[in-house]
């Protein structure tokens, strides 16, 4: 009697322990999940009751300059600050680093030391609630990496039917090889048919020449036709010979990807920021990479969205590509400064005008005002930089006929618009009406 008690006993006491040994295991996931996905335990009250929406336009337009949430730029990376500091001390910090500095506040000594005595500008226009909305975007977790979970391979569908490409293309095959065989077998019945009944199945007719035989006796047919292929071959070399060393269209893969489409279209960057020589000088020149990392010394990332179109419109890794440009310039983001260690790039020149002809950048760009796209086309629509023009003979002097010259208010220009005025008797005057046609001007 004693023995059938003590089973249910510890059956109970077994049950009992694994009740709560699963309670305790599923609040501490429930726990570890909560603290994933939302601010860390850290994170003080006045920050979780804030608005992150509000704090990113703030931060993006104040501070997005010199910080990162999750990397060092040229100031520290800024996820987790509330842990590291007092709210009262950023407060002030960030209103005024510089006096809090002066104050011999130990902390704010020790961080101006730390990062190259690198002075922080002051925001006393910034309320302590505007603080608190930034912080509340920087302690936002940071987001992880969405995973593209690929399609088995062939399992292409349209609008969710879940039907292959190949399975599509097997049955068609099925059926043209099923009517293939049915046809045959028609024939054969219908022949043997024929041949039961005594029905002629083919009618034998008379052999005439040979088509090739009458085109060869008749000598006007002959002579039309030599004075055709003459003339195609002709027509065929001129286009030909034409085309040599015109490379429009010419769209070389560069070894560092650069958008056109973002930079001077997304962000309406001015061509000459980048082409400063354009200018001044015979050519427009190559950008040095400094000129890059102006902007990409802070910009180590592009948006997700900008991510995800690059790779699914265009194939390209903007990230991957920045960090081509870091190796390049030996650009460290551990330590935001250079290595100096880098590495020469090698462009693939587009535009390559013949050695004989001459074409001076700065007197079209900064003389005449004439706009890059006159002659590089709409650039800030590709993504691929190509040749727009063919860049011809041909094509420059028809330009230069129908450019017209702004002879207003430009002295350099008031007695030969007097003299040319009196001989042609117009009021405008082309780029040829000026010499513009002569051989000299381009040849030389």
């Amino acid at each position: 009697m004693k023995k059938s008690m003590e089973r249910p006993f510890i059956l109970k006491h077994f049950l009992l322990v694994s009740l709560l040994l699963f309670t305790f295991l599923t609040f501490a996931q429930d726990t570890a999940e909560g603290e994933s996905s939302g601010y860390g335990s850290y994170v003080p009250e006045v920050v979780l009751n804030s608005d992150p929406a509000k704090g990113k336009e703030l931060f993006n337009s104040l501070c997005a300059a010199c910080h990162k949430r999750y990397k060092n730029a040229t100031g520290p990376s800024l996820h987790r600050v509330t842990e590291r500091r007092e709210m009262d001390w950023l407060y002030e910090w960030i209103k005024n680093s510089q006096e809090l500095i002066k104050s011999g506040d130990n902390q704010a000594v020790e961080l101006y030391n730390e990062w190259n005595k690198v002075a922080m500008n002051a925001f006393p226009q910034l309320s302590n609630q505007d603080i608190n909305d930034i912080l509340a975007y920087v302690e936002e977790p940071k987001p992880e990496p969405k995973v593209a979970v690929a399609a088995p391979a062939g399992a292409e569908t349209q609008g969710g039917a879940g039907i292959s490409t190949e399975i599509v293309l097997g049955l068609l095959a099925v059926v043209l090889l099923v009517l293939s065989v049915i046809l045959y077998l028609v024939n054969k019945t219908l022949n043997r048919f024929a041949e039961a009944n005594g029905i002629p199945i083919r009618a034998d007719k008379p052999k005439g020449k040979p088509i090739w035989v009458a085109f060869a006796e008749n000598q006007f047919l002959i002579f039309v036709a030599v004075i055709f292929l003459l003339l195609a071959v002709a027509w065929g070399g001129y286009g030909f010979l034409m085309q040599v060393g015109v490379d429009q269209g010419y769209a070389p893969i560069q070894p560092i990807h650069y958008s056109h489409r973002i930079h001077a279209g997304e962000n309406q960057i001015e061509c000459k920021y980048c082409h400063s020589s354009a200018r001044v000088s015979k050519h427009s020149g190559i950008p040095s990479l400094n000129v890059c990392m102006n902007c990409h010394k802070q910009i180590a990332e592009v948006a997700e969205e900008t991510q995800a179109e690059g790779k699914k419109e265009y194939g390209v890794d903007y990230n991957a590509e920045i960090q081509k440009l870091y190796e390049a310039t030996g650009w460290d983001t551990s330590t935001q400064s250079y290595t100096g260690e880098t590495k020469p790039v090698k462009w693939i020149r587009i535009h390559n005008l013949p050695d004989f002809a001459y074409f001076n950048h700065s007197q079209h760009v900064s003389v005449a005002g004439i706009e890059c796209q006159t002659c590089h086309g709409p650039v800030e629509t590709y993504e691929i930089q190509k040749q727009y023009a063919p860049l011809t003979m041909g094509w420059c002097i028809n330009c230069h006929r129908e450019s017209k010259i702004q002879v207003g208010d430009n002295a350099y220009y008031e007695k030969i618009h007097e003299e040319l005025s009196e001989k042609y008797g117009v009021e405008e005057f082309t780029v040829a009406d000026m010499g513009g046609l002569e051989c000299g001007k381009c040849h030389y």
